[in-house]
């Protein structure tokens, strides 16, 4: 199962935006961001995830949701 911070990361990298323009645009600092990618934080606020969630254009279940982590772990496979 992936992690909400590999999710973030596909989705930010799918988007073609580095750390530091998705820190400028969903307005979350580069260095927490950065954890959440790393699974440092594990646990980001709604708040947050709310923020990257309308930069990344996703909606915030898609985010949270166990289907969506099947559905990335279905692409990695083929």
């Amino acid at each position: 199962m992936t992690t909400i911070g590999q999710r973030i990361r596909v989705l930010r990298l799918g988007k073609g935006l580095s750390v530091n323009e998705f820190a400028k645009k969903s307005k979350v600092s580069k260095s927490y961001i950065s954890n959440i990618e790393r699974g440092v934080q594990k646990n980001p606020s709604l708040i947050v995830m709310s923020k990257m969630a309308k930069t990344l254009d996703v909606p915030l279940e898609d985010l949270l949701s166990y289907k969506f982590a099947n559905q990335d772990e279905e692409q990695e496979v083929k």
